[in-house]
């Protein structure tokens, strides 16, 4: 008995010692100091242009919105009625109907998307000859190679698979049954191509190289233990690292994207632990794209996401959580960024958010689950009431004094203002007693004045530390590299624009 009772309180003690270490080892300091490592597993080609470089006909990358007028008629093809039916050319201006979207199949060889969703194509699947907007699929009676002009490169023919060309034969009819070769503006054929935007993620960097000369390069040298070092060292104590859905299927990703995120994301766990910091991973790309912007790799701007694809992401989220839930570096998970209203419902989104978290808290009890703000028309207090009946989750905002026109007529005075007064109004909404805790997951030092002065810039972002250092969870700067000096943490911190 003597011996049975001793080796019950040994094992109580030995599970006593165990539970300690766990807390202690799942314990975190906040609020965190962060900083996002942006540009690295998802690919923002704003950051760093030069990435591109390579890529052959690199301005006519998926996504890139273009407009085509005829030379002859002087007027611009056009999906009537945005899709669904015919192709015209009898527009004299160019608007959403007059825009295709590039679906790249090789540096030359093009899909068109319309305003509504529809692949210009030949009518009767390919059989005729009469140009038409209703395929909801891209096939070879909807490939095109753009032919450009060696002259000018926005001087194009646009060539089908059969060999012939598209001509505006009359306003009302175009074909492609052209045989001709000219350039002169009387040709039927010919057409001046304006590009009108270009999107520039990781679909478009993937699909523009090709999955033979797709490099992972850029996951190995971007970002290295250094820069822990170097972060660590001034004052932070935690990244939030974007990911993209394609991580779970590691190393062999669908077409086209490009293995070898998941080994850089445990990398970043081992260098983080190397130099006592903590790891918020977050989900920035999710299958569908929730909000059409490049950093949710998006093939061409259409936000997409929504019920259909509400399992799969949660997939994702089950595969990071199991992968990394008993990793003391893991602080956080968060479910999707920044995804956009109206196109995310909040009916959607708390579903999703619902199913997320509970495939974090099949591996993990501790780890905190980050819900971001829905973008655009949205109330900031959506989440609470949902968000109060959860353990451990974060509300995540991001704060820029950029993207509205209000910012663009703002002097540095008021900019500053802005911070101490609205933001800060702002981030109390968010922030409640008992419900969760409020994380400022993106912000910047940049903003919209010409010429402000280096103390102008050093003001404006200790207004934003003294600000969303009240956030409960922390603050994550975006980025810690950038081209552009004022988005990268380590070029601030390298120059005295920014003492955290």
């Amino acid at each position: 008995m003597a011996s049975s009772a001793y080796l019950k309180l040994h094992l109580a003690f030995y599970l006593s010692c165990v539970f300690s270490l766990s807390l202690a080892q799942n314990s975190i300091q906040l609020p965190l100091k962060a900083v996002n490592l942006g540009n690295w597993l998802v690919i923002e080609g704003w950051m760093k242009p030069s990435l591109f470089d390579g890529i052959p006909n690199k301005d006519l990358l998926d996504g890139t919105q273009v407009q085509f007028k005829s030379t002859k008629l002087q007027k611009y093809l056009c999906a009537e009625n945005g899709g669904g039916t015919i192709v015209v050319a009898n527009r004299s201006s160019a608007s959403d109907w007059e825009t295709f979207r590039l679906w790249r199949n090789d540096e030359s060889s093009f899909s068109f998307r319309v305003f509504n969703k529809q692949f210009v194509g030949l009518e009767n699947q390919g059989q005729g000859t009469t140009l038409v907007a209703v395929s909801n699929d891209p096939s070879d009676s909807e490939t095109f190679q753009i032919i450009r002009n060696e002259g000018d490169p926005n001087r194009v023919r646009i060539r089908t698979t059969s060999g012939l060309f598209l001509q505006a034969q009359s306003e009302t009819l175009v074909t492609a049954d052209y045989e001709g070769s000219s350039w002169d503006d009387s040709d039927p054929s010919v057409f001046q191509m304006t590009i009108k935007s270009r999107i520039r993620g990781e679909y478009q960097i993937s699909n523009g190289y090709g999955p033979e000369r797709a490099s992972q390069d850029h996951r190995s040298t971007y970002i290295t233990e250094d820069d822990f070092s170097f972060m660590s060292s001034n004052g932070l104590n935690a990244v939030r690292i974007p990911v993209g859905w394609w991580i779970a299927l590691d190393p062999t990703p669908p077409k086209p994207f490009v293995g070898g995120s998941l080994q850089a994301l445990d990398n970043a766990f081992q260098w983080a632990q190397n130099h006592g910091m903590k790891v918020i991973i977050d989900l920035h790309a999710a299958q569908g794209s929730q909000n059409g912007n490049e950093h949710s790799a998006t093939r061409d701007g259409y936000q997409e996401w929504g019920e259909a694809n509400i399992q799969d992401t949660v997939s994702v989220i089950d595969f990071l959580a199991a992968r990394y839930a008993n990793n003391p570096i893991l602080a956080a998970i968060g479910l999707m960024n920044e995804p956009m209203s109206p196109g995310v419902t909040l009916d959607n989104l708390i579903r999703y958010y619902q199913m997320g978290y509970d495939a974090v808290r099949k591996h993990t009890s501790s780890a905190y689950v980050v819900l971001s703000n829905r973008l655009g028309p949205a109330d900031s207090k959506e989440l609470l009431s949902f968000a109060g009946s959860l353990s451990n989750v974060v509300i995540d905002v991001h704060y820029y004094n950029l993207f509205s026109d209000s910012f663009s007529s703002m002097n540095v005075l008021q900019n500053i203002d802005f911070i101490y007064n609205q933001r800060s109004s702002d981030l109390s909404a968010v922030t409640t007693a008992n419900g969760p805790l409020s994380f400022v997951g993106e912000w910047s030092g940049a903003f919209a004045v010409q010429g402000a002065s280096m103390e102008d810039y050093q003001r404006f972002a200790k207004a934003q530390l003294d600000v969303y250092g009240r956030a409960t969870f922390g603050w994550a700067y975006w980025a810690y590299k950038c081209d552009a000096n004022y988005w990268s943490l380590k070029w601030m911190i390298e120059n005295n624009y920014i003492q955290l």
